[in-house]
């Protein structure tokens, strides 16, 4: 029975860890380059509202 209850642990934590993996390389390769192309265009709008109203103040 104590081989059992060690295999299952470990299958435990070999399944936890896995799918810990698995959300982090989706994270890194899914979710980041999303939030990096909305922050770029973020800066993008507010450089050309800046732009916009710096060019009617004469």
């Amino acid at each position: 029975m104590k081989q059992f209850n060690t295999g299952f642990l470990l299958g435990i934590v070999t399944t936890i860890g896995a799918a810990a993996g698995c959300f982090y390389a989706f994270k890194k390769n899914v979710v980041e380059p999303i939030e990096i192309k909305e922050e770029r265009d973020d800066q993008h709008r507010r450089r050309a509202i800046r732009k916009m109203h710096s060019a009617h103040q004469g």
